[in-house]
């Protein structure tokens, strides 16, 4: 399998502020992981520099009018009217090189979906995508631009029917409605019910509209859904779909929200879990574009990314996290109190609390078995 990790020190160089949850160093902190276990340094695998998306690529999703108005945000000041475009609130707020941030994590994503149509990598991972939340005319979420959306519609210019799939504690809303009345690209996001969790969004009813009915499916889990209901729901839905999809490509969102040591989320998987769907995305054998995400404690998002290309390259590595990296760490926040293993040790919500979790997640899976997988099957069957 040849496989491509693309990166670059930029990633990490803007900040949304010192409060703000979503800390871009984090993805330096994965890089330096990675690289400690000596996972870029492997046959048949390519550390691509990232690149900056161009204007006329982001246009492949966004509207002239908001990448304008992003445009100016750039200098970190306030648009006029930038509200409208979902800029200037605490989710979003506006910072100095926003707009060149954001087409770091566009173009990234971009170079994935070239590498893999293009057949010069069967796997590529960019951490600084799946900014899944972004609409094409706002920010929302901690989204300025749509990364998947971008590299899915150049992918549809190629003639590619995509799969995507997306495991982050929040709904994946701005892919989904990109592609919302299609049926070229399939999108399967389980994630944390929207009754407790923004965007309040991803309910079981919303299955697509016109070509795309039947072609938009959402595994809500309620609040304190462990790895073996996530799993389970993941196993009993997503192999199916996809199946029945035949996809081109497989692109996928690895947020790690989910994990219970998250600070705004309210799941509680582990390494564990996540482990399991990633090697089943492995195993699929598709062209595969990894995506990331969400993760909001820093140490979290570097060890499940770090085993999340680990198993894309096939590699088995120590739990121990090198010496080296904790030192090489230490400048970007690592404590002596944060987790020094890999995985995580297997946790499970006390039986008391299961029941009606396993209810909630099994009834789902039955109305999207028996309602929406028929309305795939009757034009792919």
């Amino acid at each position: 399998m040849k496989t491509a990790f693309i990166y670059s020190d930029e990633f990490s160089r803007y900040s949304y502020g010192a409060s703000h949850p979503m800390r871009p160093v984090r993805l330096r902190l994965t890089y330096e992981l990675i690289k400690a276990y000596g996972l870029l340094n492997l046959p048949n695998t390519e550390l691509v520099d990232a690149r900056k998306a161009t204007e006329e690529e982001v246009l492949l999703f966004h509207t002239r009018d908001y990448i304008e108005t992003l445009k100016q945000a750039d200098s970190g000041n306030m648009p006029k009217d930038g509200w409208r475009h979902g800029l200037g609130f605490s989710d979003n707020p506006v910072f100095k090189g926003v707009y060149e941030w954001s087409l770091y994590s566009a173009g990234a994503s971009l170079q994935a979906a070239e590498l893999i149509s293009s057949g010069k990598a069967d796997i590529a991972f960019n951490i600084c995508g799946g900014l899944h939340h972004a609409m094409k005319d706002k920010a929302a979420g901690f989204c300025y631009l749509n990364d998947a959306a971008i590299a899915i519609k150049y992918l549809l210019g190629l003639n590619k029917r995509i799969a995507y799939v997306d495991i982050d504690a929040h709904h994946g809303d701005g892919v989904q409605a990109a592609f919302y009345d299609t049926d070229r690209v399939l999108t399967i996001s389980l994630h944390e019910d929207g009754h407790n969790l923004f965007p309040g969004t991803g309910f079981p009813n919303e299955i697509g509209i016109g070509r795309g009915r039947g072609y938009s499916i959402n595994l809500p889990c309620p609040p304190d859904t462990d790895d073996e209901i996530f799993v389970k729901g993941f196993e009993e839905i997503v192999p199916l779909f996809i199946k029945r999809f035949k996809p081109d490509i497989l692109v996928t969102q690895l947020g790690v929200d989910t994990f219970r040591t998250d600070p705004i989320t309210h799941l509680n998987l582990t390494t564990n879990g996540f482990e399991k769907m990633v090697k089943w995305f492995k195993d699929l054998k598709l062209p595969w574009i990894a995506l990331g995400g969400g993760g909001y404690n820093l140490i979290n998002v570097a060890r499940a990314w770090t085993l999340a290309w680990a198993i894309m390259s096939d590699k088995v590595i120590d739990n121990e996290l090198p010496q080296s990296y904790i030192e090489a760490a230490k400048q970007f926040g690592f404590s002596d109190n944060d987790a020094h293993l890999l995985r995580d040790e297997p946790f499970a919500v006390a039986e008391s609390g299961r029941k009606y979790i396993i209810e909630e997640v099994e009834s789902v899976i039955q109305i999207l078995k028996n309602d929406v997988l028929p309305l795939v099957e009757a034009v792919h069957g």
